[in-house]
């Protein structure tokens, strides 16, 4: 059965054949995350073989390769699969390729020749500034060259004009949300974690010197807590900044009873697919990775997103966010835990960004902008929910302040009030901290705790020990308080293997 396009992606056809038809050779087509950029791929491969022509299609991860050819198969193209491990089939008139089996077999070697072709189409294609890609590309040089890309820029955001000539743009993030093909998001973001004096190197930061600070200095909002208080346990995806912070915070969420995982770019294949299918299933529900689900990977039934990994990139902010917005039956919308800090620097997932080709501009999402301005109101925090939010009411739960300038009760100290794009620390009435000493104190007496715990963790809580001689009736503790809890015990448990250690 032959796949049904989308009005806008029959248009994405329509453009590229249009552009090709002027002359153009260097095509860059842009579509979010979640829009189908791989369906339009083959779609115009099977208007190029109609034509006679020969296809190949590129991509970086096994992930990819799989997905085009489920893809090619159900659009009944033949072609062959060019990937270790996969029989190849070299006289399909189609080949989909790993860009390092390729360079592996046909560039460094002659194990096998470059297959002909009149359509080189590149997944992921704002890679294309690398070395390799640029030796594929060069090595076609009658070719038509596509390239696919839900970001199309530099890691510094400046555009790809020095490799392509003209770009086609599908409906952004927010146009497909309207029509159902994307979830819109509900972000709740901590107190940015301070990075100051962590490098910046090819325009992000140093990876070691940015774990190191992610993974030693205490985030404020505890990973755990936050998705226990706010994700609803919907599977979910961390992004981490290296493997030794992706297997602490797995380790940090089954120390909560979380089922949680881990995977990096070493985790054998079979096992890293064992692993996403049972998020998949909901076996399994949290994966904690290290550069690896950041690209080429589709799970609608994930819900949630944690940011672990501080980015100066605009383009990897937004392909990790995008993981999480692909619909699925009963998801209405998609979580979006920041601890990075990172929508603050590049804007709310249903920004719309200008893209551009000039490799002297920087691609600029304008609402963002003007709220970094003052032209318009800035992110903050509902002191409700602690959604992010622009300006009352709150859009998930509808807050509005009593009287102007008045201060609402917070939660926790891990989520502040953000104003002015600064976070202010949370404010406690009298009766919070009244509460919160009964709902310790019930918690002390289940568990045949002595009131000296009960003063240790008021203290931790408020900053200072509660009144003197007050024991209050017990109440029951609500779930906030529970999770409170449970991630100070965590925190306790932590710091006494590191002192063992």
């Amino acid at each position: 059965m032959s796949l049904v396009l989308r009005p806008y992606q029959s248009t994405a056809v329509d453009d590229v054949e249009q552009v090709i038809a002027e002359g153009e050779r260097r095509i860059l087509l842009v579509c979010p995350t979640g829009g189908g950029k791989t369906i339009i791929a083959c779609e115009l491969i099977r208007h190029a073989i109609a034509h006679y022509q020969r296809a190949l299609f590129l991509a970086h991860r096994r992930e990819i390769i799989n997905q085009t050819s489920a893809k090619l198969t159900a659009n009944s193209i033949t072609h062959g699969i060019i990937m270790a491990g996969i029989d190849p089939r070299p006289m399909a008139s189609v080949q989909t390729a790993s860009i390092d089996t390729l360079r592996a077999r046909a560039m460094n070697s002659t194990a096998i020749p470059l297959p002909p072709a009149n359509v080189v189409i590149f997944d992921e294609a704002h890679h294309c500034r690398a070395e390799t890609y640029r030796r594929i590309a060069d090595a076609y040089p009658d070719a038509i060259i596509l390239g696919l890309t839900a970001t199309p820029c530099r890691g510094d955001g400046r555009g790809l004009g020095n490799i392509f000539e003209v770009m086609i743009e599908c409906p952004q993030v927010p146009e497909l949300i309207a029509l159902g093909f994307l979830v819109g998001t509900k972000v709740f973001a901590p107190v940015d974690p301070n990075l100051k004096g962590v490098r910046t190197q090819s325009g992000d930061y140093v990876i070691s010197q940015l774990a190191q600070r992610m993974n030693t200095d205490k985030l404020v909002g505890n990973v755990v807590y936050d998705w226990l208080k706010h994700s609803e346990r919907r599977r979910t995806v961390v992004f981490a900044c290296d493997v030794a912070h992706s297997v602490h915070i797995r380790d940090e969420f089954l120390k909560a009873g979380v089922r949680a995982e881990h995977l990096d770019g070493k985790t054998p294949i079979k096992e890293r697919e064992e692993i996403l299918a049972r998020l998949a299933s909901g076996e399994t529900e949290v994966i904690s990775n290290c550069q690896v689900l950041t690209e080429g990977w589709d799970c609608p039934e994930m819900g949630c997103c944690v940011l672990a990994r501080p980015t100066k990139q605009p383009g990897l902010y937004r392909q990790m966010i995008g993981r999480a917005l692909r619909p699925a039956e009963g998801k209405q919308n998609a979580i979006i835990l920041d601890h990075s800090g990172a929508v603050y620097r590049h804007g709310l997932p249903e920004d719309r960004v200008e893209w551009t080709l000039d490799v002297d501009r920087r691609a600029e999402a304008p609402a963002h902008k003007r709220r970094q301005l003052g032209v318009e109101s800035r992110l903050r925090t509902c002191p409700a929910c602690e959604a992010l939010m622009m300006a009352p009411p709150c859009a998930n739960c509808g807050w509005k302040p009593v009287q102007r300038g008045q201060y609402q009760p917070f939660a926790d100290g891990e989520l502040g009030l953000v104003i002015g794009g600064k976070a202010t620390a949370n404010q406690y009435s009298a009766d919070d901290r009244s509460r919160w000493h009964a709902m310790l104190t019930a918690i002390a007496a289940e568990r045949s705790y002595k009131q000296g715990w009960v003063a240790h963790q008021y203290k931790q809580k408020f900053g200072t020990y509660p009144p003197w001689g007050v024991t209050p009736q017990p109440i029951t503790p609500s779930q906030e308080v529970r999770s409170w809890v449970r991630s100070r015990m965590i925190a306790y448990a932590k710091s006494q293997s590191r002192t063992v250690a």
